[in-house]
């Protein structure tokens, strides 16, 4: 049993919208795919962190759910900026079941225990430079996502992991509110996606103030999903 990651998916099986226009996104599908069933078993965990599907309601999004429920091993699922089919936590939660997509769980304002090890747990966060009135609420609400899903990984007992969407750091910019949580709460794991193309080789990646921050976006980890620090099947 071990956890897995990665982000912004971007699948569009049932909508006009392949990311195959953009550099380095042939085939993405298969090749997600392929890398998938070669490194995921059926007790494997993988997180998903945001951008799932260009769906702009669930109906639209169903054949990617297909998709990911088809792939060996749970799925936890989290926002990102690009998911307009996300919804009220019930309004999915049934679709899933009426669907019979039992290998797919939503991740919002709690938290999910993996392998008795770890306690999985974040929010989409948001723009690190959000100046207009209305990001900045969102970026309020956001950091106040984090730190309720981190104190609910904290009442497992186990190691609370973060994954986010937005980066919390990038380049030389930094997003003061999630970091401030990230901190004050004891994090030393955080994953994150939205990154793409040329932007990559300015993600921050490594420890940064007693932080581990790994950039999970897939077109980064080449449609790979990467294993998550310190479980049982990393090399």
């Amino acid at each position: 049993m071990a956890l897995f990651a990665i982000a912004d998916t971007h699948l569009s099986l049932s909508t006009n919208k392949s990311m195959t226009v953009f550099s380095g996104w042939d085939d993405y599908v298969p090749r997600l795919e392929a890398n998938w069933r070669r490194l995921i078993g059926p007790e494997d965990t993988v997180v998903i962190a945001g951008d799932i599907s260009w769906g702009m309601n669930l109906r639209q999004a169903r054949d990617d759910f297909a998709f990911l429920h088809s792939l060996p091993g749970k799925k936890l699922i989290f926002k990102g900026n690009h998911d307009y089919w996300w919804t009220t936590r019930r309004q999915m939660d049934l679709f899933f079941v009426e669907n019979g997509f039992d290998t797919l769980r939503i991740v919002h304002n709690d938290a999910a225990v993996v392998d008795g090890r770890y306690a999985v747990c974040g929010s989409r966060g948001w723009f690190f430079d959000a100046e207009e009135d209305g990001d900045k609420l969102v970026l309020l609400r956001e950091a106040g996502r984090l730190r309720t899903s981190i104190r609910a990984a904290k009442e497992t007992g186990l190691e609370p992991v973060v994954f986010l969407h937005y980066p919390p750091l990038y380049a030389d910019q930094v997003c003061p509110e999630i970091l401030d949580v990230l901190k004050e709460e004891g994090i030393t794991r955080c994953y994150y996606g939205h990154v793409h193309s040329n932007g990559i080789r300015l993600a921050v990646q490594g420890k940064v103030d007693g932080i581990d921050y790994r950039l999970i976006s897939a077109d980064a980890l080449q449609f790979c999903p990467i294993p998550v620090l310190g479980t049982s099947n990393e090399n």
